[in-house]
């Protein structure tokens, strides 16, 4: 099991991404979660196999219809808190 957070910007607040994001995470079997920032990004955590999460990250860079992602920032989790450790399904934030 790997876990990766991703950084998702452009128009990714107010189309539903978030909604797009649990879903595809849902129907994959990862497990994590996904929340708004203040900036405008959106960050999501993830935690599954390397394919599942290479799978992941490519729909991420999709969105939903109503979006525009103009980028995408990975990062390997080397470390995960206590509490995304114990993440049972997939949370919006």
């Amino acid at each position: 099991m790997r876990a990766r957070k991703f950084w998702i910007s452009g128009q990714v607040q107010g189309v539903g991404y978030r909604q797009f994001a649990a879903r595809v995470a849902r129907e994959s079997g990862l497990k994590g979660w996904v929340r708004n920032l203040s900036d405008g990004r959106v960050e999501a955590f993830a935690t599954g196999s390397a394919r599942l999460l290479e799978d992941f990250e490519a729909r991420l860079r999709q969105g939903p219809p109503a979006g525009d992602v103009r980028g995408v920032e990975v990062e390997d989790v080397t470390k995960a808190t206590t509490a995304d450790v114990r993440i049972e399904g997939f949370d919006i934030r």
